[in-house]
């Protein structure tokens, strides 16, 4: 067994031998000395220590040396009543304190005592109690957040581990800072009884069992009693107020001592302030010649710090310039900062230049600006920033975007050209450099400038290059968008949603939805093109039914049906009429048999036959409703219309799929199609 633990059970064992057995005066002395060295020590590690976990043995320090000093207590108690001693140490304090007047110095022993209980004590012990309740409130939040920086990879598991650990740890600290509180308030309480109990038994068995004269019993007893007192009570004042420095002590950058001196003296201006207070009070009966000098030291101590805060900087020397860069790539740092990307970036080859520079009256910047506000009011989100910038690795005249450093989509644009697209995809009159239109993959025509007006005048639709990429960048974040949204992203959508709703959100986030499972809801609606600007019905929605459930996707079909009358306007028109492909009942039923429920969600397990020929079914309907320039709507019952889609998804992802629950009762539905199996 190693020298420290064994001093510690020594230590134990001898606080155990002090209850019983009776000590010699001068062990005591030494005993006492120990007392206020150890509540030395707590005090200053106390105010050293940046965060409350740095001393996370406190509430066990706080424990043996109540205990160590009880017994104390017992041992000088017995000496002062049984021989009217308790060694040099005791004597000389009350002596000091009691002087010619031993009532005088009772007074201030007790004052001293009532300060350490009304005042430290008391304030320890609720600050104890507060901070062990919000921390534990604040426990399930911290957690989700560090679950949330791991999945959004800000953070390695190692990191996340160890970050857990730190809550757990800082969670059962102040707990235990609860219970060791209630340690010192005993104390406190142990020390008044004691202080009593030596003044009225020891003027009783002085005067009784010793012979003393009532004056003699008086002065030797309260010498005593406040001796004693004084040894107790200092260390105990010290051990409450480093209990109230740790559990009020905040994770900072520095010690106690440079924290509360750098920020109570950040404004110099101030101490001006002071200095002219203290002057004025000068001018009254107070010692004008004190508060003058006082005065200036405080406007001295404001014109060095204020002559301190506008230096400038120190200049390095070259060696020390060459030192810096040469620690800074070897930084850890400056590795990480090359992770990071762009959450949408534009890049195109230089022949495609004049699109972005405005000397050339590029307007690309000012389009990308009216995109991100149409987006945001189309979809109900906050586009990020799109980089733009040129790529010499492209071809001169070629384009693509990435998201989250990912190519979705490339093309290629001729400046000096308009892009013709032709409402009859087999009139093929007209002179031009065959293509297809990116953003929807419709035939083309690149035409000079001089067949412009043809093509007009013949039907054909004619764009400019800066109009096609920016119809492009559109309809591919528009798909994109379900990607674009991610936690922290929610995390702004939802602070902002409670500016004006405050109780909404508090009763679906954290509790019973985090944030993850609410971005998982609203990706659900981005990803089929289902506008998230309506807010505040998705959240009296999921309030409504989060308390049911916790199925992301059945929570959001939920809000699909409450957003009903928004989803009709998109697709019905102000004609309020919709062709639709409906689903026969034998295709339902079939849907519905083969779902398989699963701890991890609910999916479609068809046969490869029957999912085939479901698909073959509506892919006909589909090409008959686009010679007609209509959407492809399929339209079941609420039950099966998330496993239809994620059957359609992967082959047909353009296909709509509503549920009757989705639609108002006043708009006309036209069945033009049957989904059946044989």
């Amino acid at each position: 067994m190693k020298a420290r633990d064994l001093s510690v059970l020594l230590a134990v064992i001898l606080v155990i031998i002090m209850l019983v057995i009776p000590l010699p005066g001068w062990l005591l002395s030494v005993l006492i000395l120990v007392n206020i060295i150890i509540a030395l020590m707590v005090i200053l590690v106390s105010m050293n220590t940046q965060e409350p976990l740095q001393f996370s043995v406190f509430p066990t320090i706080i424990l043996l040396v109540t205990l160590f000093r009880l017994a104390l207590n017992v041992s000088t108690t017995r000496s002062i009543l049984a021989e009217a001693d308790a060694g040099g140490v005791v004597d000389t304090f009350g002596s000091f304190v009691i002087g010619d007047n031993p009532l005088v110095g009772f007074v201030v022993f007790i004052i001293l005592v009532i300060i350490n209980f009304l005042v430290i004590t008391k304030g320890s012990e609720r600050v104890s109690e507060v901070a062990a309740r919000f921390s534990l409130d604040a426990m399930p939040g911290k957690q989700m957040s560090i679950d949330a920086d791991l999945n959004a990879g800000l953070i390695s598991e190692s990191q996340a581990r160890e970050r857990r650990e730190k809550v757990e740890r800082e969670a059962d600290f102040h707990g235990s800072m609860d219970g060791a509180s209630k340690f010192v308030k005993g104390d406190a309480i142990a020390g008044i009884i004691i202080v009593l109990i030596n003044v009225v038994f020891g003027l009783i068995i002085g005067i009784v069992q010793m012979g003393m004269p009532f004056g003699e019993a008086v002065n030797t007893f309260i010498r005593l009693t406040v001796g004693d007192g004084l040894v107790s009570q200092i260390p105990a004042l010290l051990m409450s107020t480093a209990t109230g420095i740790v559990v009020t002590r905040s994770a900072g950058n520095g010690n106690l001592g440079s924290e509360v001196t750098g920020q109570l003296l950040q404004y110099p201006k101030l101490l001006y302030i002071a200095a002219g207070t203290i002057f004025l009070l000068g001018l009254t009966p107070i010692n004008f010649f004190l508060t003058t000098m006082l005065a200036s030291i405080l406007a001295l101590s404001g014109y060095f710090l204020e002559k301190q805060s506008k230096m400038p900087p120190e200049i390095q020397t070259e060696e020390e310039e060459d030192q810096t860069e040469s620690s800074a790539m070897k930084s850890s740092e400056n590795v990480v900062s090359l992770l990071s990307m762009d959450p949408i970036e534009f890049e195109f080859g230089y022949g495609l230049i004049p699109l972005a520079d405005t000397n050339q009256g590029g307007d690309l910047l000012d389009r990308v600006i009216m995109i991100r506000r149409q987006l945001a009011i189309e979809l109900g989100i906050v586009i990020p920033v799109v980089r733009i910038r040129d790529n010499i690795q492209l071809n001169p005249n070629e384009y693509r975007l990435k998201i989250k450093g990912n190519e979705v989509a490339s093309g290629e644009l001729l400046l000096d050209h308009y892009l013709a697209m032709a409402p009859d995809f087999s009139d093929d009159t007209l002179d031009g450099i065959d293509t297809k239109e990116p953003a929807f993959g419709l035939p083309a025509k690149w035409i000079s400038e001089e067949n412009k007006d043809e093509a007009e005048l013949s039907g054909y639709t004619v764009v400019d290059p800066p109009s096609v990429v920016s119809t492009h960048i559109t309809e591919v974040i528009k798909r994109q968008a379900h990607t674009l949204l991610g936690r922290q992203e929610t995390k702004q959508l939802i602070d902002h949603l409670k500016e004006s709703y405050p109780i909404l959100v508090d009763e679906v986030t954290p509790e019973p939805l985090a944030i993850g499972d609410v971005q998982k809801v609203l990706a659900k609606l981005l990803r089929e093109n289902i506008s998230i600007r309506n807010l505040p019905i998705i959240f009296e929605t999921l309030a409504d039914f989060s308390k049911m459930t916790n199925d992301t996707e059945l929570l959001g079909e939920y809000v699909r049906q409450a957003l009903s009358s928004q989803i009709t306007n998109q697709y019905a028109g102000e004609d309020m009429q919709m062709k639709v492909i409906t689903v026969s009942g034998k295709v339902e039923k079939l849907i519905a048999d083969h779902i398989q429920q699963t701890e991890h969600g609910n999916y479609l397990a068809l046969d490869p036959d029957s999912q085939q020929e479901i698909i073959k079914t509506i892919h006909t309907e589909a090409e008959k409703l686009a010679l007609q320039e209509e959407s492809t709507i399929v339209l079941c019952s609420p039950a099966i219309r998330m496993y239809v889609k994620q059957l359609l998804d992967r082959f047909l992802p353009q296909v709509i799929v509503l549920s009757y629950n989705e639609l108002e009762p006043d708009v006309q539905v036209q069945s033009v199609g049957v989904v059946n199996v044989a």
